[in-house]
């Protein structure tokens, strides 16, 4: 069978199964599809992203994990999840120690959202999981937030690769993000380099965009002050006028307020654009295909929030190969050695 990328899936690859926590509007989903997987269980607690996703997978995500039992969710080979990233306290160890309570690393992660993908990860046993967060979240706390989330993770008995990618190579934006690759056996992976497409931004913008994005005027006065305020503070914050033969900076969550870091010039007479919630999911590496049925504030916090499915589905291949391709895997000598 060939993929649509025209490489060879084999029948093996289109039979393994996953789980999407924490599953936004399924970004990690269309992904680990494209892979060969099937989805066997999601989960979202934002009842909008919930929405979107139904609407385009056919089916609810399940609410809260936090209040999932663990031991109900299907077996699977692949866990899959963009958790949230909240402090973690190591301090308190200290605390709970003189208290008599339970320490060490499912003390370390008590209170977080990691700690449930711990102890999913525990129950179920995945073969491998792959896991997403922001850049930061490796210097965050100084490095130990991300120490005890690798801690942890190898405590499970997993083998853990990580690495940053910026999408910039896939689709017109500097995205960066860390991704945490974890396998129950010793392996010998490496994370596959992104295929570069050149992306440019003029190639994903509509050709008639209605005059609801055109900033007002009010909203671009405010911009610019707030942008020549930010000079004369010395710092570089300001509004972001993308290069259309370029790429952009990176779209966040809080895009729906005024547009800020992707501006679309509209020329000197008018005022300009934000980018459309099409064009966003086109940056966001969406199909046209996926459906957008939520208001243009909503669509821009999804997709601001999302993965980029694209570049998650070149790691995605790469577990899937490691998984079924019997040649690749190592022993536990060779892996000590």
């Amino acid at each position: 069978m060939i993929d649509s990328e025209g490489s060879q899936v084999t029948k093996a690859q289109k039979q393994f199964t996953f789980i999407d926590l924490f599953a936004g509007i399924g970004g990690m989903r269309l992904a680990f599809e494209a892979a060969g997987g099937r989805c066997v269980y999601s989960s979202e607690w934002n009842e909008h992203a919930a929405t979107t996703y139904e609407v385009n997978f056919g089916e609810k995500p399940d609410g809260d994990i936090t209040k999932v039992n663990a031991a109900n969710i299907p077996d699977h080979d692949v866990l899959v999840g963009g958790f949230p990233c909240q402090p973690f306290s190591i301090a308190g160890v200290s605390k709970k120690r003189s208290l008599g309570r339970p320490e060490g690393f499912e003390d370390e992660t008590q209170g977080t959202l990691f700690f449930d993908v711990v102890r999913i990860i525990k129950e179920k046993k995945p073969r491998a999981f792959l896991l997403e967060n922001v850049k930061n979240l490796k210097s965050h706390d100084g490095g130990k937030t991300f120490k005890v989330i690798e801690k942890t993770l190898r405590n499970l008995g997993y083998d853990i690769h990580y690495r940053v990618i910026d999408a910039k190579r896939i689709v017109p934006q500097h995205r960066e993000r860390i991704f945490i690759v974890g396998f129950s056996e010793p392996t010998d992976f490496e994370f596959p380099e992104l295929p570069e497409k050149n992306p440019q931004l003029k190639d994903i913008l509509e050709k008639k965009v209605d005059k609801k994005y055109t900033l007002t005027d009010g909203v671009w006065a405010a911009l610019q002050r707030h942008a020549k305020r930010s000079r004369e503070n010395g710092n570089g914050f300001g509004y972001g006028m993308a290069d259309p033969e370029g790429i952009t900076r990176t779209m966040s969550a809080r895009y729906y307020k005024d547009g800020a870091e992707i501006l679309i010039s509209q020329g000197k007479k008018r005022n300009p654009r934000r980018l459309t919630p099409r064009e966003c999911a086109r940056l966001m590496g969406f199909p046209d295909t996926f459906k957008i049925h939520v208001s243009d504030t909503q669509a821009y916090r999804q997709f601001g929030n999302a993965v980029i499915p694209p570049v998650v589905e070149v790691t995605a291949k790469a577990i899937a190969g490691q998984l079924f391709d019997h040649k690749k895997r190592i022993t536990l000598l060779e892996y000590v050695r």
